[in-house]
């Protein structure tokens, strides 16, 4: 299948600081592709660069077959955007927010107020539709964003981090929409801090680090590339955790993890469900009392870390935050 957005060499500074590092990224129509990496990596540099509110130093960007410098007007009738921040008129209502969106991308008065009481009653706003939007909670800002991002039906969509913010019940309602949206066809870029949320939803899975991505393919790809199993085993006492260690070094297929804070041993190995056998065996020989055990396939979190090294993390607050105004520029990039 051809693919929806294509970054070639793509290159952003601010000053000394190198954003974007040679990006290269693919992502096929009707499917969805994740963006992880840690603070300040580039991802969301590199959606500003798609949705045509940034330039690029060097390289080449196209979306929807649109080159995102040459003609960005026209690309952006046919891409929706929510950014981390809500980009809504806190003095007009829900409804109006979402009229005035629709009126924007020219639906039409009716079809623009039709499209704005379907979402409204989409995202559980209904109740609330006609009360100014400064009223809301951050959580009920948050999903009238993301609302305004779907009013034209884009074929492609930008999502940087779309379920900060929001409470479990709204991010699996989110997640439902999401699937729906790429069942009927579009296409997703997706930011996250949520690495479950990238499990659950992403075809593929771009993991992205000092401007470059530095691994990509499928969440099970991927887990693929830091090892087999890992059994976890909780002791009695944190002062036992030196001893397991001992019993269980021939185990190991790699590092073993201890987290005294936690009384738990974390063992990798290449033939999980015997080595676990014998590790409850060992430690029962030593006279260790074993509060909890656990065989467990690598997560993404294990990826993440593995991959981008020591001192990184998720971003929590996001990282090139893109101010509220930068959302709504002309043509009504949402």
């Amino acid at each position: 299948m051809p693919d929806a957005i294509i970054a070639e060499g793509l290159v952003k500074r601010y000053g000394q600081q190198v954003a974007l590092d040679g990006l290269d990224l693919a992502v096929p129509e009707g499917t969805v592709t994740a963006l992880l990496g840690p603070n300040g990596a580039g991802k969301t540099t590199a959606v500003r660069v798609f949705t045509t509110l940034l330039s690029p130093d060097a390289g080449r960007a196209t979306v929807a077959g649109i080159d995102v410098l040459r003609n960005p007007q026209a690309l952006r009738s046919l891409i929706g955007a929510s950014g981390q921040y809500a980009a809504v008129d806190e003095y007009l209502t829900g409804f109006e927010n979402l009229e005035m969106v629709g009126r924007l991308y020219h639906l039409g008065i009716q079809r623009s107020k039709e499209r704005a009481r379907e979402l409204l009653e989409r995202f559980r706003l209904a109740d609330a539709a006609d009360r100014p939007v400064k009223g809301y909670s951050g959580g009920m800002r948050r999903r009238l964003d993301l609302a305004g991002a779907l009013v034209a039906n884009p074929p492609v969509l930008f999502l940087d981090e779309p379920t900060t913010g929001l409470d479990p019940r709204a991010r699996l309602d989110l997640w439902d929409v999401i699937e729906e949206l790429v069942a009927g066809g579009t296409t997703l870029l997706l930011t996250t801090q949520y690495l479950e949320e990238a499990d659950r939803l992403a075809d593929s899975i771009a993991v992205i680090d000092r401007g470059t991505v530095i691994a990509e393919g499928t969440a099970d790809e991927l887990k693929s590339m830091v090892g087999g199993d890992r059994i976890e085993l909780t002791v009695d006492r944190a002062d036992s955790l030196a001893t397991a260690e001992d019993a269980l070094r021939t185990l190991a297929d790699g590092e073993i993890q201890l987290e005294p804070g936690l009384r738990r041993i974390t063992i990798p190995v290449s033939d999980g469900s015997q080595a676990l056998v014998e590790a409850i065996g060992r430690l029962t020989a030593h006279g260790m009392q074993i509060h909890d055990v656990g065989l467990r396939r690598p997560s993404l979190d294990d990826v993440f870390l593995t991959l981008t090294g020591p001192g990184m993390s998720m971003p929590t607050n996001g990282e090139n935050r893109i101010p509220t105004d930068e959302l709504q520029t002309e043509g009504v990039i949402r």
